[in-house]
């Protein structure tokens, strides 16, 4: 558990790091709001937070599925740009010492 927090932040702020960055402020000020009882630092983290998150869903929503193509990996080519080499044929004699 505890690394795969750490990869799962840095993937979240790389992917959308403005987001990332107003639900961290928005969950903080509620963090520090709540402990202090400032209702009005916690009521502006709540709607920061939620206007982030709104706004991700939202830009969720807006993104179109791409249609998923094969990848097809060719490792040789269809046709030889060289010409075929001739066949070896070995042979049946007894080789000179």
């Amino acid at each position: 558990m505890n690394a795969l927090l750490p990869r799962f932040l840095k993937s979240t702020y790389r992917k959308e790091p403005l987001i990332s960055v107003l639900i961290t402020m928005g969950v903080m000020d509620a963090l520090i709001g709540g402990f202090n009882d400032k209702w009005s630092l916690f009521a502006f983290g709540l709607g920061t937070t939620g206007i982030a998150l709104a706004f991700k869903l939202w830009r969720l929503q807006q993104r179109r599925p791409l249609p998923e193509e094969p990848v097809v990996q060719h490792y040789l080519p269809s046709r030889s740009s060289s010409p075929p080499l001739p066949m070896l044929s070995v042979s049946k004699k007894k080789p000179r010492l």
